[in-house]
């Protein structure tokens, strides 16, 4: 899942990239209204954190801009005005929560987290053959095996299943798990794959992540 996050302050974007990302989510930053609006209409995001307190337009004009778009992600905002009338007012304007600076990033994840939950239709639990992966527990099991999996590999193994059957290349993996383009040279994708491989086939008869050649990876239980 891709988040982006609005907010001028560099040690708060930082603080929050960090965070978001060891979470096992995709992050884009931008430090200011305009670029957030570019950003808006260039991807597609699955939440956005943004900011009131940017230095070339309020935050409200931004969340106004997002909210004409025909599919708006959910929007947290993230604001050092703590009034009762501040909040309301964010709320009018179609955010989705209001989060009060100073704040604990724990709450922030938890409420990211409900806001992903209310804005995706897809279910909460995935499986494959006997591959289960719990989205809002961020559990895999395998049979009655739990598998322990690090934060990019359970996003990797999430949209491999939330894709079952269809093959997804390594540009696809990379720009929808990493803040990053796929250069055509990084290996990093059949690094985590091999990882995965380890984790969730090597030990079990029916291996579900198979190779596309020329491709990338398509995950799939085989048939009976």
């Amino acid at each position: 899942m891709r988040i982006l996050v609005v907010e001028d302050e560099k040690r708060i974007a930082d603080f929050l990239g960090r965070g978001l990302e060891s979470a096992g989510y995709a992050v884009d930053v931008a430090n200011d209204g305009t670029t957030a609006i570019e950003l808006v209409h260039a991807a597609n995001y699955d939440m956005i954190v943004l900011d009131l307190g940017l230095p070339d337009m309020d935050g409200l004009k931004v969340l106004e801009k997002i909210r004409l778009r025909k599919v708006s992600p959910p929007v947290l905002i993230l604001s050092a005005r703590s009034d009762v009338d501040d909040r309301v007012k964010g709320l009018e304007h179609g955010a989705d929560d209001y989060l009060v600076k100073p704040f604990a990033f724990v709450e922030l994840l938890a409420r990211a987290r409900v806001l992903l939950r209310r804005g995706q239709p897809t279910p909460e639990k995935l499986s494959v053959g006997d591959l289960q992966l719990d989205c809002i527990r961020r559990k895999v099991t395998r049979g009655a095996e739990n598998i322990e999996l690090a934060p990019k590999e359970f996003s990797i193994l999430e949209y491999l299943m939330r894709n079952r059957g269809r093959p997804l290349s390594r540009t696809m993996i990379v720009e929808h798990v990493w803040d990053m383009d796929y250069d055509g040279l990084t290996n990093i994708v059949d690094v985590y794959i091999r990882h995965l491989r380890s984790k969730i086939d090597d030990k079990f008869p029916e291996k579900l992540i198979q190779t596309v050649r020329g491709i990338g990876y398509v995950l799939d239980a085989p048939e009976k």
